[in-house]
């Protein structure tokens, strides 16, 4: 018997042997990527490319299940993985095990100036995708910041293209690093949602790629991002999502991305565009963006029936199609049929951790006279609290960022738990309406009845907490419309007033994703800009206003004054939001504090403004040696000390300023920026390395980058319009 069950022991292993080696190389987890990839794809018949190349449901595309090549699942966001929706519909499948972490809103991310923890948000949120089996994560999100009214700014990283581009990129790899894809939104130009579907944008080439392209170049070389989506708008008469500069020139040819380009939603209108200018994956079409349910087919996308035709027609070349299909595969293998694909998790303890942390320091201390803040536990008995948005869900509406959440910590909730539900009383003081997506409905409570409460509560409190700001109802933060006017809506400018008038101790704190004008500016004793937080926005919000937490955050955009302050709209309707038909970016490269510091317009809050519950002192400036080569690296040295008396961190700015050129340039661009973190009287040396070629601007003439020999001025401090330290240099 022994015998016997040796021989079935030794055949067994020998079948299990022959069957790997009998495997195809693209089953082969031992083989490199290329060569499964090309080995699948001389498998596939040419209606199996075809189907790799289009939706067949509101998120998934097919895979080849003839070949075990699994099917492509995308889902949204940036901040959070959005619910299960129906198959064909944009509606909730109803499912109970979908509720997920909402992650601080990317304005937040970037404004801790932490790259650090964009790391943390992308590999948390890429566990989460990972868990809910998702292929493709869609975000993040990097368009430039150029107006406060559009409606999606709360989504991207602000208004500098070298933060943008140092914050993005270890996001990318911290959601690959689970085996989940980024996919890299919206290329490009699409800066307002005003006429998004169909606005022609025109701005020069300087502008495009100073400002417009960096973060995605950035996204692409640095992050090697697997998947970019196209934009809606267009971009010198063609849609972004089949545009031949963008992505077959540019984004293809010249960055050399080896990724898949989907389309946005709804954002393919040609067949004949769709094959030759270099979109991958067709994706909503047929839908009007995220309104339109119902059955529609999907062989008739441009990508689907109309490309198999033209395909064996002879209209449309082979290799089109191979290329496409060779980087869907790609991903796929990157992804699904990765050997070392990691598990993910969902809604752990660690991810409300990292979600605490990132909205704790991108918290923003606009101003604090006579050390308003921190407001420490015990100080005061009776403290007010209000205004909507301390009570109010900011994770629902916004568009696609809507999410459905395990929980949610509101700033009222962490408050009643810092300091006790004996000590807080609450007064919503104003109200909008509820969350609609492409419509607006007013609230039907009555406003002087909320006003006139809360006036009551103000009076009889030691201390008032008003918070307001934006949320994510239509033209406010949300998807699919711009905001109307800078002013804070919902009647919140008059009610401010007449707290101030019922308590002088009143203190602003802002939840939105976008600038506000503040007319109550110089009578509020201390301000806070604290963004949209997320699942533990109200912990962390109370961790900076009890002092528990120290307040690091930094503007990643500019605040003006009035709206006619901003480059974008000193020059009319036809620079915003354009005639409906084109818009011209006339303020050009002059983008963000770039156009307030070249036009001497001084701003409400600068960009890299920020204030803490310490002081802090920058060091002398020095660098390695004084004269450079343009393929040099400058060595820049100096100090931070903290000078005051708590534990905290300062963001060291390093700016760059080219006096004398061929070509207009802005008084200072953002080269370099380093958080640093010390206890009371500690000091630390930092050093920063900063390529001379950073230093070029983009030369029309040559259509190339360009250092122009001469001096360069570094600028160091610790907001654009707050410079301590100033050392001159020479590139020959």
């Amino acid at each position: 018997m022994k015998s016997i069950f040796l021989t079935v022991v030794a055949t067994g292993a020998w079948l299990m042997v022959n069957a790997q080696q009998k495997l195809p190389v693209y089953l082969d987890i031992n083989k490199p990527i290329e060569e499964r990839v090309e080995n699948a794809l001389s498998a596939m018949t040419t209606e199996e490319k075809v189907s790799l190349c289009y939706a067949q449901s509101k998120f998934s595309s097919k895979g080849v299940p003839r070949l075990g090549i699994p099917e492509v699942w995308t889902d949204d966001g940036p901040h959070g993985i959005r619910e299960e929706v129906l198959w064909d519909e944009w509606g909730g499948a109803g499912w109970t095990n979908d509720s997920c972490t909402a992650f601080p809103a990317l304005t937040c991310l970037s404004a801790s100036f932490n790259p650090k923890l964009s790391l943390l948000y992308g590999k948390s949120i890429g566990e989460e995708a990972r868990y809910r089996n998702k292929t493709v994560l869609l975000g993040p999100g990097i368009n430039i910041y150029r107006t406060p009214l559009n409606g999606r700014n709360f989504e991207y990283l602000g208004e500098d293209p070298y933060l943008s581009s140092r914050m993005v990129v270890p996001y990318i790899q911290g959601v690959q690093s689970i085996g989940v894809a980024a996919c890299v939104k919206h290329f490009a130009l699409n800066n307002q949602e005003e006429w998004r579907g169909h606005i022609n944008v025109d701005l020069s080439d300087r502008a495009l790629y100073e400002i417009y392209l960096p973060a995605f170049k950035a996204a692409v070389q640095e992050g090697k991002a697997w998947s970019i989506m196209g934009a809606y708008n267009q971009f010198r008469g063609e849609h972004c999502c089949h545009n031949d500069l963008l992505l077959n020139k540019i984004l293809k040819k010249d960055w050399k991305f080896d990724g898949v380009v989907i389309s946005d939603w709804g954002g393919v209108h040609s067949t004949d565009q769709a094959v030759n200018n270099g979109l991958d994956l067709e994706m909503g079409t047929y839908t009007d963006g995220l309104t339109t349910k119902g059955k529609f087919p999907y062989s008739e996308y441009y990508l689907a029936n109309p490309f198999l035709k033209g395909i064996k027609e002879g209209k449309y070349d082979i290799a089109l199609l191979n290329d496409k299909a060779r980087r869907i595969l790609r991903l796929i293998f990157r992804t699904t049929m990765s050997a070392n694909r990691p598990f993910g998790r969902f809604v752990s303890p660690e991810h409300s951790e990292a979600a605490r942390k990132i909205a704790q320091e991108g918290i923003v201390l606009l101003k604090n006279d006579k050390q308003f803040f921190p407001v420490t536990n015990g100080k005061f008995k009776k403290i007010a609290v209000i205004g909507e948005n301390a009570d109010r869900s900011l994770v629902i509406g916004g568009g696609s960022s809507s999410l459905k959440v395990a929980y949610e910590k509101s700033p009222l909730d962490g408050l009643i738990a810092k300091y006790g539900k004996d000590h807080v009383v609450y007064s919503l003081g104003y109200a909008s309406g509820p969350s609609m997506y492409g419509r607006e409905e007013p609230s039907k409570l009555n406003a002087d009845s909320l006003m006139n409460a809360a006036i009551e509560v103000a009076k009889d409190a030691e201390v008032v907490f008003f918070i307001g700001g934006l949320n994510k109802n239509h033209f406010q933060d949300c998807e699919g419309g711009d905001r109307k006017s800078l002013s804070l809506p919902f009647g919140q400018d008059k009610l401010i007033d007449a707290l101030l008038k019922a308590n002088k101790n009143t203190a602003v704190v802002l939840l939105s994703g976008n600038a506000v004008s503040m007319p109550w500016v110089d009578k509020v004793p201390a301000i806070i800009q604290g963004w949209y937080l997320g699942s533990e926005a109200g912990s962390a919000l109370a961790d900076v206003i009890s002092g528990e937490v120290n307040p690091s955050g930094k503007l990643p955009f500019s605040f003006p004054k009035k709206l006619e302050d901003n480059g974008a709209h000193f020059y009319g309707k036809i620079s915003y939001p354009g005639d409906s038909i084109n818009q011209y970016y006339k303020e050009d490269i002059l983008v963000g504090y770039r156009w307030f510091d070249t036009k001497k317009i001084v701003p409400q809050y600068a960009f890299g403004y920020g204030l803490s519950y310490t002081s802090f002192n920058l060091g002398t400036l020095s660098a390695d040696k004084s004269t450079y080569s343009k393929d040099e690296i400058i060595k820049v040295r100096f100090t931070v000390k903290n000078t005051g008396a708590r534990y905290g961190a300062e963001v060291a700015q390093l700016y760059v300023n080219d006096p004398v050129c061929s070509v207009p340039r802005p008084v200072k661009e953002l080269k370099a920026f380093e958080k640093v973190f010390l206890q009371p009287g500690e000091m630390k040396v930092v050093e920063m390395d900063v390529k001379v070629a950073d230093f070029a601007f983009y030369d029309e003439s040559k259509k190339d980058w360009n250092v122009e020999p001469g001096d360069f001025i570094l600028q160091l401090g610790n907001s654009s319009n707050n410079i301590s330290q100033k050392l001159k240099i020479t590139v020959k």
